[in-house]
Formats: structure tokens, C-alpha cells, sequence
């Protein structure tokens, strides 16, 4: 683990002013490499089903890219979470954006050499990106307090918008760069994923110092020693702050769930209606967009009228983007970017309601194992809703896909409430 002089965190702890600046100077950094990390991720999620797609020759698989990403982030996040614990932010984010560029590195060679075992395995790597993406938004709230908690997270996720809508709106770009350098063109969105999360774990390694992870930890156990505010130094979790993990956990599971599954049979279902890279790639962009620029109202909300509320409010938006999906005429891009928006804001509240009351019920000296640990569950959802969505899709049709999406947002309410009636 690494240490922090006893003299740096103690003038933090005397000086509330220096550690607000050092708090400010952490958002950034994690802003920053957000911008990056979000371009890695969505300019992937934008061709990973149309190249399986054209590499399998099916459609029933075409989901399988997402679920092994997702699969992939879900090992990474256990990885992330504890390196993180052992190590601190700096090393743990820096570590799994480098393996995701390494993964979107292999997804290139495995199209220019046709090779499916190579592109199965490079996108499971490829997926250490998308967990550290996630994870990053947790590194903002270490120096935070609660009634800051849910903003720290939402201004970190508002940084990712830049490069979550950048990088499906490069995807043509990017499509006729790699042709001309004689890369099939599919992968040319990968080369800017590589890129771009090279970029965030390098930004991170450099700048991230002092580690706030560390310096929490540090401030928490001065407060316990001098304060008596905790008497063991036993790791077992407390039954209201299991129950907060547990409702929080839920709730970015379900919807992760629902999102992973819709966005990923999207762009085929525009292909087989006709829509070209363009029309595809504008779509993602305003879905990933709707992910992540609301961030900032989002957080306010969640700190100003309550975590419950807007978890619920998550899934009453979810419900109305897979209707709204179900029923749109095929051809109609706009309201395909009317369901896809409103999918991407639903994921919006319910990841940062679900993570504020995970932030909650963490104690700093286990947090980042907790957070890892969460995370898996959250992409083994994710997984999950991308496997299953092919399948559902080419047994049925995409209509289907989005009301079952609907049936499942509708659980978030009874699952949220039920705990807080029985108590």
C-alpha cells in the first residue's frame, strides 16, 4: 500500500482550504482522463456488433462483442478495485485503461488477420477500459463529503461526455483511415479506443499525486483515533450499510441490464432497416451523450431531493425509452434517437443514485474493494443483457427485446422500496 507522510496528510487535516483544493485538482485530473476514457469506450461500442456480425455471419451472436466486454470489465473491476485497495487510485485506474488499450489494440490485428479466437480474447481485455471508465467516477468522491458525494461523481461522468460523443461521430473518419493505411474498416474505430485509453492511464499515472484514496483513509483513521468515533478495527459492515451496498448495487445492476441489452442490438436492427454508418453512429453518439452530459443536473438532484427518488425516477424513464423503442417505426431515426436518449438517461439516474448510496455505505478503509466488488455484478449484468439481446432478437424481433427491457425497469421500483417498507 502506499504510504503518505504523516506530515502531508497532516496539514490537510489542518487546513479544510487545502484539502477543497486538492479535492478540486483531483476533479480535474479524473475530468481529464474521462475525456479520453469516454472516446475509448463508445468509439468500441458503436462497430463491436457489426464486426461480429460480419465475423460470425450471424446475427444471433451479434450481441456477443457487449457481452464480452462487459464480461471482461467485470473481471477487471474485481482487479481494479482490489490493485486499487492494495496500491491506491493512481496505480489501480492507470493499470486497466493501459490493459483496455492493450485489448482494443488486439481487436485490430484479430480483423486484419481474421481471426475470431483473437478478437473473442482482445475483447474481453478490451473491457479492463470500460471497468476503469466506470471506476474512475469513485476516485472523485474520495475527498468528498457527503452533501458532495453525488456531484463529484456527476461532474466526472459530464467529463466523459466529450469523448463518449466524439467517438461515434468519428466512426467514418476513422473507417477511411484505417482503409487507407489497409486495415479493414470496422476496426478503425478500435485504433481510437487504443488511443485514447493510453492516454487516460498516462494521464492518470503522471498527475494523480498525492493519491486521494490514500489521503481518505489516512484523514479517517486520525478521526478515529482522536475522536473515538470506532473502537474496532474489525472489517465487518454494519446492517444499514449492508443494506445501502445491497439497494445501490441493484440498482445499477438492473440497469445496467436493460441498457447494455437495447443499445447493442440497435445498430443492427438500423442495419437491417436500411441505415448506414452515419445514421448508426449518430444515433450512439445522442444515446452515450444522454449517458453522461445530464451528469451534473443528475448529481445535484440525487444530493438535493434523495437517492430513493431518482432511482425510481430511473426506472420510470427506462420504462418509457424501451415503449418508445418498441413502437417506433423501423425507419424513423428520430424517435430511435428519442428512445436511445432516454435510455441512455435512465442509465444516467440509476448509476448515479446507485453509486452515491454505494459512496454512503463504504467505509473509506475497505471502499475501494467494495466499489470493485459492486462493479463486477454491474458487468456481469451488462454481459448478460448483451448475450441474451441477439438471441432474443433474431428468435424474435427488437421490438420484443425493448418491451422485456420495460418489464425490467419496472422492478427497480418494488426492489428499491420493499427494503425501506420492511424497515
Amino acid at each position: 500500500m502506499i504510504e503518505v507522510e504523516h506530515s502531508a496528510v497532516q496539514s490537510y487535516i489542518d487546513s479544510p482550504s487545502k484539502l477543497r483544493k486538492l479535492y478540486k485538482r483531483v476533479l480535474i485530473i479524473i475530468s481529464l482522463s474521462q475525456i479520453f476514457g469516454g472516446a475509448g469506450l463508445a468509439a468500441g461500442v458503436t462497430v463491436g456488433a457489426l464486426i461480429a456480425q460480419q465475423m460470425l455471419g450471424t446475427d444471433a451472436f451479434a450481441g456477443l462483442p457487449a457481452a464480452l466486454f462487459t464480461l471482461g470489465s467485470g473481471g477487471a473491476a474485481f482487479l481494479v478495485g482490489r490493485l486499487s485497495q492494495r496500491s491506491g487510485r493512481r496505480v489501480g485506474l492507470a493499470t486497466g485503461f493501459m490493459v483496455g488499450g492493450l485489448g482494443a489494440v488486439g481487436v485490430v490485428v484479430a480483423t486484419m488477420i481474421g481471426s475470431i479466437v483473437l478478437l473473442l480474447i482482445s475483447l474481453l481485455v478490451y473491457g479492463a477500459g470500460t471497468a476503469t471508465n466506470l471506476q474512475a467516477r469513485y476516485a472523485g468522491t474520495d475527498l468528498a463529503n457527503k452533501k458532495q458525494r453525488a456531484t463529484a461523481i456527476s461532474i466526472t461522468m459530464v467529463m466523459t461526455t466529450f469523448g463518449a460523443v466524439a467517438g461515434p461521430n468519428l466512426v467514418d473518419i476513422m473507417g477511411r483511415f484505417a482503409v487507407s493505411i489497409g486495415i479493414p474498416k470496422l476496426a478503425g474505430p478500435f485504433i481510437l479506443s487504443a488511443f485514447a485509453f493510453f492516454m487516460a492511464g498516462l494521464v492518470l499515472y503522471i498527475m494523480l499525486r498525492p493519491d486521494p484514496l490514500e489521503i481518505a483513509r489516512k484523514i479517517e483513521s486520525y478521526k478515529q483515533k482522536y475522536t473515538d468515533e470506532v473502537s474496532s478495527k474489525s472489517e465487518d459492515i454494519p446492517a444499514d450499510k449492508k443494506r445501502g451496498i445491497t439497494i445501490g448495487a441493484t440498482v445499477m445492476v438492473l440497469t445496467q441490464m436493460v441498457m447494455v441489452g437495447i443499445m447493442t442490438m440497435t445498430p443492427i436492427h438500423m442495419q437491417h432497416h436500411g441505415h448506414g454508418l452515419g445514421e448508426i453512429g449518430m444515433v450512439i453518439a445522442f444515446h452515450i451523450g444522454s449517458m453522461y452530459l445530464p451528469s451534473l443536473f443528475t448529481g445535484i438532484l440525487v444530493d438535493k431531493i434523495g437517492r430513493v427518488a431518482m432511482s425510481i425516477a430511473s426506472g420510470v424513464t427506462l420504462l418509457i425509452s424501451a415503449l418508445v423503442a418498441a413502437f417506433s417505426p423501423s425507419d424513423s431515426v428520430p424517435l430511435l434517437i428519442v428512445a436511445l436518449s432516454l435510455l441512455g438517461l435512465g442509465w444516467n439516474f440509476g448509476l448515479i443514485s446507485g453509486t452515491a448510496q454505494i459512496v454512503d455505505s463504504a467505509e473509506p478503509k475497505t471502499r475501494a474493494k467494495v466499489q470493485g466488488t459492486v462493479d463486477v455484478f454491474v458487468a456481469l449484468a451488462g454481459a448478460s443483457g448483451g448475450a441474451l439481446s441477439g438471441m432474443i432478437v433474431a428468435n424474435s424481433s427488437y421490438a420484443t427485446l425493448s418491451l422485456l427491457g420495460g418489464v425490467l425497469s419496472l422492478l427497480l421500483i418494488p426492489v428499491i422500496l420493499w427494503p425501506r417498507n420492511r424497515r
